[in-house]
């Protein structure tokens, strides 16, 4: 996650401006009336400096480190085991460089896009998280109301921690009304197949505009920090039924309230999907390769979000910006047939419009919009604000106005271009578990 140390300004010399422990060098201010917005660290420690202050995602990182509960901030910070792949999602975008062109016409530069036949006014939406209200006691009607009001889309979770009603409720939605904005359901399949079905049954049309299937995640992921802190007895999902626990293996939220469900959802469940709802898309959340890209076209569903749950199911999962450039290395035709979106590592304006010009629909953010969630709604709807400027910004700098510029040769992905594989299988590690026991039990007839 981010350290304060690697913030893009030269926080040495701020922090020294508010009399820290830091050592100031030549050129640091000597008061803190010279700046206009100080930065996070500059606040008391478990204190929330002024909403206005904040400039970047890491910003809201840097903050929410410093002042959620810290049970909340293992949950959604921690991710599997050595959280390598978390780490590779965020670094992985710093490899990837511009190409920009010059002398054109970015008077006005528009950032509008549609998700699945929604408009939104920036290619961007939240991704599902489980419990918001640990963030703040608004939490996902909260998070509903500010994409609302900014036009993004968002993607509730099966773990909220309101029911849907009241969620659709706080952005203008209900049973038979869609809210403003696309609202999508984020589906886990419980081992109760009967009550997976009658939660599906009950999504309201036209309020929710698609199902997201979450295909990345048959089993939790082993997250440490998670385990290491108590869970609250009283903590509870209305909508899965889920409930915290502690056990002997520690206080994991993401263990515990993930233990309904169902391991065994296989490519034929989709049909099975499909036909309790044949009137909502289908997106699966959670594609790592081409392989399963090419899978998900041929189960017909709309649209696939790459993504690895953001490095907090299996480690060493491949980044999702490398997993974007492997379609377009072995599948690029998969970009015609359904819609893509990419979740994962995401902070920047720079890091969405790379996604776009690789072929991406729109991009997901989950962990940062718990952060800026810190602030209540408008703690969101600054966020939002923030990386549409950002967005805006580094599109008139490439020398685009609008998203349909956007395009590969816009970008420079040679320092990366050896991580991408190039086949469906190893390159050249040919050996399978099959074939050694076939060649056991050849040697033991021979015995």
């Amino acid at each position: 996650m981010a350290d304060p140390k690697d913030l893009p300004y030269r926080i040495t010399d701020l922090e020294a401006s508010f009399n820290t422990n830091a050592t100031p060098s030549n050129n640091a201010s000597s008061s803190s009336d010279e700046l206009l917005k100080p930065p996070p660290t500059a606040a008391p420690p478990a204190t929330k400096p002024p909403l206005s202050s904040l400039l970047s995602s890491y910003d809201f990182e840097t903050v929410a480190s410093r002042t959620l509960a810290p049970k909340t901030w293992a949950f959604y910070a921690s991710a599997a085991t050595d959280q390598l792949t978390r780490d590779a999602n965020r670094a992985s975008f710093d490899r990837i460089w511009w190409r920009p062109r010059v002398l054109r016409n970015v008077s006005r530069v528009s950032t509008g896009a549609r998700m699945l036949g929604r408009d939104v006014s920036v290619p961007l939406f939240v991704s599902p998280a489980a419990m918001a209200r640990l963030v703040h006691p608004d939490g996902e009607r909260a998070l509903a109301a500010a994409c609302a009001s900014r036009g993004v889309g968002q993607c509730i979770s099966t773990n909220a921690s309101y029911p849907l009603p009241e969620i659709l409720d706080a952005c203008g939605g209900s049973a038979t009304k869609a809210p403003p904005h696309p609202v999508f359901f984020q589906l886990y399949v419980s081992r109760d197949r009967a009550a997976t079905a009658s939660l599906v049954r009950s999504l309201p049309r036209p309020a929710i505009a698609a199902l997201f299937l979450t295909v990345d995640a048959p089993v939790p992921g082993k997250r440490e920090a998670d385990e290491r802190v108590a869970a609250p007895d009283d903590l509870a999902a209305p909508m899965s039924g889920a409930r915290a626990t502690n056990d002997a293996k520690g206080g994991g939220l993401g263990r515990v309230m993930g233990a309904y469900i169902d391991a065994s959802l296989t490519w034929d469940d989709v049909a099975w999907l499909r036909s309790l709802r044949p009137d909502l898309p289908i997106v699966l959340k959670g594609i790592q390769g081409a392989a399963d890209a090419m899978r998900a076209v041929e189960a017909g569903v709309q649209g696939i979000v790459v993504s690895n749950h953001g490095g907090r199911s299996l480690d060493t999962s491949p980044p999702a910006v490398l997993v974007l450039l492997e379609l377009q290395r072995c599948c690029p035709w998969v970009f015609e047939r359904l819609e893509v979106y990419v979740d994962g590592g995401v902070r920047r304006g720079t890091d969405v419009v790379k996604c776009l010009c690789l072929g991406a629909t729109a991009v997901g953010m989950g962990r940062h919009f718990l952060y800026a969630l810190n602030y209540g709604r408008e703690g969101v709807e600054k966020l939002v604000d923030i990386m549409k400027d950002e967005i805006e910004v580094s599109m008139a700098n490439l020398g685009v106005k609008h998203l349909d510029e956007l395009h590969p040769g816009l970008v420079n992905t040679l320092d990366v271009d050896h991580l991408v594989p190039t086949t469906m299988d190893h390159p050249y590690a040919k050996w399978s578990p099959r074939s050694r026991l076939v060649k056991d039990a050849a040697s033991k007839a021979k015995l």
